[in-house]
């Protein structure tokens, strides 16, 4: 996730839902084997209906996410009022079922649905905590793509984690802001919230004329009627649900084209222009420069959105477009918190977590972004600034073991610094040849997909021909501090 202290979880919702291809026998029917065929005849296929899971069984956030299918796109039409808080909204989810359904689960946080249809046919649906529970007429065979198409409405709010701090739809004096991690897609519209289900997106965000609606991926422009403006979005590389994204509120927006490429930079009004915006200018720059270490850039469009609100002290790196709190701006202070959360898109977002326990696949590598470009930037060598982290970290850091840290710890300083440290302790095990040719494979070969830490420590050992079992179990997985590594 993005760097700052305890991240929220995000939320913002404008949903449609639909889903194609439906087929079989009724909802929760079980059919018996197949009768014997006349003569030229195909028997009649055989179904054992039964409901999805209400999560994925992710070790850490066992109720996150939901089994059963798979999301393709969904397609998101909301209109948010900021005077009263209100948010009414449609939904369309195409997906493909992957075991045979009697009813499956949308991941929903407050709000009230209104109606939820399946191909166009009146589904049944139900709340149970922030579950959405959907029975379509018939029930919906192994490998049918679907369409659902869900209705809603009202006032949302953000989820609380105990641990982990409040995320997802937060009110604004002039809008709203919807970000945050783990979950939080879940509280402005139905989604499968985790991570290893990733699907396209296409928003539209209808909000009072003077306010702009930020969102992910290429903007599609924007549209007036009777005193409402409607913003388009479209997300087209697969997205985890967390890293969905919108800002609403009054911002100085500036667009523009870099490697034919969208660029959009967003800065609230109440914050003073100088370093702020100097620092959204400077995104393609570190973009381009982390291509040199990482490929390619992964995603379709380029910029970030700076949001002035107390609430939110740090910043996560939503596709496409990171928000930032205006915090680490001020007073022109320095740091690389833009490096971090562009490298995200190569780690976490391109190549997403299969599984949370992995965190430190998105953090360490963001965080050992930072180190490479201050280094570029003309700053500390990036040994100096693991040698510096080495010496200074505090205990804690060295007894929670980054690889597995625990839920309540995802966040953690050893996540993320201890996990910047673990791949500093590779590149010094295997060379920098092989290190950034690590690198660049990895990303290359997981490009869009999910992935774990197993498959990486697997990569690294066939690229660089070590057996690294034993660097990682220390840097990952020990609870006691590491000796320095030392060139083989």
């Amino acid at each position: 996730m993005g760097t700052g202290r305890g991240m929220p979880r995000a939320a913002v919702g404008l949903v449609a839902v639909a889903v194609m291809g439906l087929a079989g026998c009724g909802s929760g029917e079980r059919a018996g084997s197949a009768s014997p065929s006349a003569a030229g005849v195909s028997p009649t296929p055989s179904y054992n209906f039964e409901p999805g899971a209400d999560g994925v069984g992710d070790p850490y956030f066992p109720t996150y996410g939901n089994s059963g299918y798979d999301v393709e796109q969904y397609t998101v039409k909301v209109r948010y009022d900021p005077k009263s808080d209100q948010l009414a909204g449609t939904a369309t989810v195409q997906a493909t079922a992957t075991s045979d359904l009697s009813r499956f689960n949308l991941d929903l946080a407050g709000l009230t649905v209104r109606s939820v249809t399946i191909e166009g046919a009146a589904a049944r649906h139900a709340r149970e905590r922030n579950e959405l529970v959907v029975t379509p007429a018939k029930g919906l065979p192994k490998g049918a793509r679907f369409t659902a198409e869900i209705a809603y409405d009202g006032k949302p709010s953000p989820l609380t984690n105990k641990d982990l701090g409040d995320g997802g739809f937060l009110h604004t004096p002039d809008g709203a802001i919807a970000l945050g991690q783990p979950e939080s897609a879940s509280t402005w519209f139905p989604v499968n919230d985790h991570p290893s289900d990733k699907a396209t997106y296409s928003f539209e965000i209808t909000v009072p004329d003077g306010l702009a609606a930020i969102s992910n991926g290429v903007p599609e422009g924007s549209t007036k009627a009777g005193g409402w403006t409607t913003w388009k979005w479209a997300e087209r590389t697969p997205m985890a649900s967390y890293l969905s994204t919108v800002v609403i509120g009054k911002y100085r927006v500036k667009t523009g084209q870099h490697k034919g490429r969208p660029v959009l930079t967003a800065v609230a009004d109440s914050l003073p222009k100088g370093a702020v915006d100097a620092a959204m200018a400077s995104t393609v720059t570190v973009a381009d420069y982390l291509e040199t270490v990482f490929g390619p850039y992964p995603v379709e469009a380029y910029g970030g959105v700076v949001i002035n609100d107390d609430r939110i002290r740090y910043a996560l790196e939503t596709q496409g477009r990171p928000v930032y709190s205006g915090g680490f701006f001020a007073g022109g202070r320095q740091n690389n918190v833009v490096a971090h959360e562009i490298a995200h898109q190569w780690f976490g977002n391109s190549v997403a977590l299969e599984r949370w326990q992995d965190i430190w696949l998105n953090e360490g590598f963001a965080t050992y972004a930072e180190w490479l470009w201050a280094e570029h930037a003309g700053g500390p060598k990036v040994q100096a600034a693991f040698t510096t982290e080495y010496g200074r970290s505090a205990a804690t850091v060295w007894k929670i073991p980054p690889g597995k840290p625990g839920p309540a710890e995802l966040f953690s300083a050893s996540v993320y610094k201890r996990g910047g440290m673990t791949v500093h302790a590779l590149r010094v095990a295997v060379g920098d040849e092989a290190f950034f040719r690590i690198l660049k494979t990895w990303v290359a070969e997981q490009r869009n997909g999910n992935a774990t830490t197993a498959e990486f420590v697997t990569l690294a050992e066939r690229i660089s021909g070590k057996q690294l079992d034993a660097l990682f179990d220390a840097w990952l997985y020990g609870t006691k501090k590491p000796p320095l590594p030392k060139r083989s």
